[in-house]
């Protein structure tokens, strides 16, 4: 799965480089230092769009309301396609703060064993 990870990582580092060759202030040079003010507020900013691109993921969804019945209808490629849109912003700010695929899947491991432990 790490190879996986790691994949996933390099890509993002990739295309981040790439935009910020074209849009120079797409993104702070990293990794960034999340005492200074200027670096917090772009970090803010890049989770306010995944959570907009989450948003648009749900809107894919018709038929959670209770009073609504017989909504059939749903597009997984495009709620998907958001879900990436989303998670790729998030994993922008892993970059930027410097976290590498092992240390990700490291706090991932201990974060996961800590909620299972809250439902024993």
């Amino acid at each position: 799965m790490i190879d996986s990870l790691a994949e996933i990582f390099s890509l993002r580092r990739e295309f981040m480089k790439l935009i910020s060759s074209k849009i120079p202030d797409a993104y702070p040079e990293w990794p960034i230092d999340l005492r200074e003010k200027e670096n917090q507020q772009a970090i803010r900013e890049l989770a306010f769009r995944g959570m907009e691109e989450l948003f648009e993921a749900l809107l894919h969804l018709k038929n959670w309301k209770d009073h609504r019945d017989g909504v059939t209808e749903f597009n997984r490629e495009e709620f998907l396609e958001e879900m990436i849109d989303s998670f790729n912003y998030f994993l922008a700010i892993m970059i930027l703060v410097d976290v590498d695929e092992q240390e990700f899947i490291t706090a991932f491991k201990n974060k996961h064993k800590i909620i299972c432990n809250r439902l024993k």
